[in-house]
């Protein structure tokens, strides 16, 4: 009896011991992960909005404490670690506070060259707009946009079309200006977009066969629709005349003298006689009694 009852009591044990190493397992452990959420590291902001091409300073950052886990990828630890081989430039704009990272600066003692904005394996091509084709002035650098080209086909006759050639392509200048944004819109004649190397080929061929024009596309759209086309048959819902093409230096028809004989002639047309006039079945009688007369309808005797 007293054997069963220390097996019970041991058992017991075992289970409140296990109990309480797995308790304790749990703390520890979120008392661990907890302590690596509060953990931070220090990065470098900026202290005002940098413009593109302006060098960077230590008047122009600042150090503050960041959550380590999510450091941003590219950043600094302090000013010295930004400047220590060399200065940097602004090749991408930084708002107020905004993290500085490697991606938006330029590589140690580097001039401020347009191409350090170009993303790696793309290409830089200029597009000529004005009011209308450039959107009205509204685009602005980091903007995407769709192309469009418009022109004549004459292979079946003349026929107007609008096609997208390129969709979701980002705007990396308007004119001159690639990095500072306007309060206003304004008229642009030139806009620079980022393309890979084929399609800056397709836009420069685009140019001399047709005339290409912008389309704004909304920021956080990025799927690829497929390229449509519109012709001047769907304008206007497919009735548009027939379209005729003219025959250069046609020559004239031969005179009747010298294809007469070649045609069939047709047969003679035989007329039948007129039929003889036929006279009325009834003839008419005029009786006249002191000063009246009055007409009678009488049948004509045959004869």
């Amino acid at each position: 009896m007293r054997r069963s009852t220390n097996l019970a009591i041991l058992t017991v044990a075992v289970i409140l011991g296990a109990l309480a190493a797995f308790l304790a397992r749990s703390w520890l452990q979120s008392h661990s992960e907890r302590a690596n959420a509060d953990q931070t590291v220090s990065i470098v902001v900026a202290n005002r909005a940098l413009a593109f091409g302006l060098p960077i300073s230590a008047d122009d950052v600042r150090e503050i404490a960041w959550p380590a886990k999510s450091r941003p990828q590219g950043a600094f630890a302090n000013f010295a670690e930004l400047a220590k081989d060399g200065r940097r430039i602004v090749i991408s704009p930084f708002v107020g506070d905004e993290p500085i990272i490697a991606s938006k600066v330029s590589a140690p003692n580097q001039r401020a060259s347009f191409s350090a904005v170009i993303e790696k394996g793309k290409r830089a091509v200029t597009v000529a707009v004005d009011d209308v084709r450039g959107v009205a002035g509204f685009i602005f650098p980091g903007d995407f946009v769709d192309v469009v080209l418009t022109r004549t086909n004459n292979t079946n006759g003349p026929q107007d079309f609008a096609e997208v050639i390129l969709q979701h392509v980002k705007v990396l200048a308007i004119d001159q200006m690639a990095g500072e944004r306007q309060e206003r819109p304004t008229v642009a004649k030139a806009v620079t977009v980022e393309a890979s190397p084929e399609q800056a080929l397709r836009i420069l061929l685009a140019t001399n066969v047709g005339k290409l024009s912008l389309i704004l596309r909304q920021p956080a759209e990025v799927a690829i629709a497929p390229d449509a086309k519109v012709t001047d048959r769907d304008l206007f819902g497919g009735d548009a005349a027939p379209v005729t093409t003219a025959v250069e230096n046609p020559r004239p028809p031969p005179a009747l003298s010298q294809v007469s004989y070649l045609l069939p002639q047709p047969p003679p047309v035989v007329r039948s006689p007129a039929p003889p006039p036929t006279e009325p079945a009834t003839r008419k009688i005029t009786i006249v009694r002191s000063v009246k007369s009055e007409q009678y309808e009488v049948p004509r005797e045959s004869r």
